[in-house]
């Protein structure tokens, strides 16, 4: 079992940074897949970023619609994963969730683990 808890989020203007935490439950954090996601109001849920551990260093993957604007990172002694996000747009808003999964980088079907989500306003 696998325990996620996101903070961060808030109220910012265009052009603005926020960074998001996720801090994760379980010794076995650092085995999988973390991932963010977003649901704005009316649409679907949307891959965001994700991290996986390689055997010599971490793999990133993002939607083309955050790159170079969005970083995910990991902490594994702490158990966290962070998403720094810069330039933020108004269609950045959005709730954003952290997932946990061991497959499948951008669906969120294959993400066993859930977070409760934090909210992203960005005004214009």
């Amino acid at each position: 079992q696998v325990q996620l808890v996101e903070s961060g989020g808030g109220l910012v203007q265009a052009g603005g940074s926020l960074r998001l935490s996720c801090a994760a439950s379980g010794r076995t954090f650092s085995t999988y897949i973390m991932g963010w996601f977003r649901q704005a109001p009316g649409k679907e849920r949307e891959f965001v970023a994700a991290i996986e551990r390689s055997s010599r260093s971490d793999t990133t993957y993002y939607a083309d619609s955050v790159k170079v604007r969005f970083t995910i990172s990991r902490d594994n002694a702490k158990n966290t994963v962070y998403l720094q996000m810069n330039s933020l747009k108004p269609e950045d808003t959005a709730v954003y969730y952290c997932a946990a999964g061991t497959r499948g980088i951008t669906e969120t079907r294959y993400y066993a683990y859930w977070g409760q989500g934090t909210h992203v306003t960005v005004s214009s």
